[in-house]
């Protein structure tokens, strides 16, 4: 199915009546608390490598950031790759990104061979630079393609405006082997994959109290006690008092996002790419939904919003990226909280024996959540040890209330420095233009008055 045929939905939709809460005690292998993607793909892992799971959520699958993505699929993680080389060296880092790859490709097996019907699947992804960065584009295919085994291709500026029509974007790299999915399908996809693998999911089944100590470790939800051999911590910062110390270490970012009216035949004159699109800033995130409908994902905030209120500041960003399009209306607005990590990396691994972490996937792309399902199914049912890998990444206290307030500032800051750089990039650009054009009159001119030039 192509991006023309996409059709997206996002928000709760599952009926309070067909949830069901844990109401008697169970003993289970497996305990997964959180039925977001990271805790879905987990449970669904070890189901079929023959453990007994059992997934308790506070409210309903999907409810917070796992059921508001945009559902695009590529390798890699939130941290730069230069930057994780430096921290866990180059065989370390090509084995975690390698594991990555792994991760994207479980998902686009979910989304091709059936498994999870009607997911919208288009291919490609594009990541455009705010900024003339023609040498370090080089440098980095290189890693990519030589270093990490990851297809990728260097699009030079006039390929990237003949794509996108807006002078914002000069150099790009594109992802051939990147998709994009109907995130919300995908998420409860999972879920009535996981149920039909033997899981069983209690909603409304907030885990109040958990001692991780012994053999079988005890969960106490409103309503009934759960024991598991093993129990991951699979939520994001709403995990509260059972894990208060994990949650404490993520920083809570809400990412909004909005889809557009319908733009008919003018959207499809400035955007010709059918991929998702990205900034290396991390400022925009977009791409063409139901065939001439723009979703765009632009700004962050530590504290929850309304996404309703972003409706207006998210359009307004779209006319000034592309002011071809004119006045345009957002009519869907969604968004979610996100836990980002100090350290721009996931948490995966295991607290304790029989306590696993998989969290911190903030920014850090929906390959990384079946990746760990991977990797910690494995790890749980045959002895894998590779979580290992993820151990330089720790947890690390994120500053509370005061690093919500840093954190806000420095994302301010940092999209004001990134606007500045374009800005100034696209004045030498146009500074550039005219000073070949200056040059090409006074060629003409001498030309026509005899002369080869000034005289020195």
């Amino acid at each position: 199915m192509t991006a023309a045929s996409a059709s997206v939905t996002f928000g709760p939709d599952v009926a309070d009546q067909d949830r069901n809460r844990l109401a008697y005690p169970i003993d289970t292998e497996v305990c997964v608390i959180g039925a977001g993607l990271a805790g879905l793909s987990i449970a669904l892992e070890a189901a079929v490598m023959g453990a007994s799971v059992v997934v308790l959520e506070g409210r309903h699958v999907g409810w917070n950031a796992s059921g508001s993505q945009v559902g695009t699929v590529t390798p890699g993680f939130g941290l730069p790759l230069a930057d994780l080389v430096e921290r866990v060296g180059l065989e370390d880092a090509r084995e975690m990104w390698a594991l990555s790859q792994q991760g994207a490709e479980a998902v686009r097996a979910r989304a091709t061979d059936g498994a999870i019907p009607d997911l919208a699947f288009s291919e490609g992804a594009l990541e455009v630079s705010n900024v003339d960065v023609g040498e370090k584009l080089i440098a980095r295919l290189q890693m990519l393609n030589e270093d990490f085994d990851t297809v990728a291709e260097g699009w030079q500026v006039e390929r990237v405006r003949e794509a996108l029509k807006t002078q914002r974007y000069f150099h790009g790299v594109h992802y051939p082997k990147a998709f994009q999915i109907d995130g919300r399908k995908y998420l409860m996809g999972l879920a009535a994959l996981a149920k039909r693998a033997g899981v069983r999911i209690f909603e409304d089944s907030p885990a109040m109290s958990l001692d991780a100590a012994g053999v079988m470790k005890r969960i106490t939800t409103p309503s009934a006690q759960l024991r598991a051999q093993h129990v991951v911590l699979a939520g994001n910062v709403h995990l509260g008092s059972p894990a208060q110390r994990l949650s404490d270490t993520l920083l809570p970012v809400w990412r909004y996002a909005g889809i557009t009216e319908p733009l008919g035949e003018r959207l499809a004159e400035v955007i010709s790419f059918p991929g998702s699109v990205s900034d290396t800033d991390g400022v925009d995130h977009f791409r063409i939904v139901e065939g001439d409908r723009l979703m765009w994902s632009f700004p962050e905030t530590t504290w929850p919003v309304k996404p309703e209120r972003f409706a207006r500041k998210i359009a307004r960003r779209i006319r000034t990226v592309f002011p071809q399009l004119g006045k345009v209306a957002v009519t869907e607005t969604f968004g979610g909280a996100m836990g980002q990590t100090v350290h721009g990396m996931p948490q995966i691994g295991q607290l304790r024996p029989g306590l696993w972490v998989a969290s911190g996937f903030g920014h850090q792309g929906l390959n990384t959540t079946a990746m760990a399902g991977q990797m910690i199914a494995r790890g749980m049912t045959a002895r894998d040890d590779r979580t290992n890998l993820f151990a330089p990444f720790e947890l690390v206290w994120a500053g509370g209330r005061i690093g919500r307030v840093v954190g806000h500032g420095v994302g301010v800051w940092q999209r004001q420095v990134s606007a500045l750089e374009g800005t100034l990039a696209r004045y030498r650009e146009r500074a550039g233009v005219r000073e070949e054009l200056r040059e090409a009159r006074l060629a003409e001119a001498n030309a026509r008055a005899g002369t080869g030039g000034p005289i020195a």
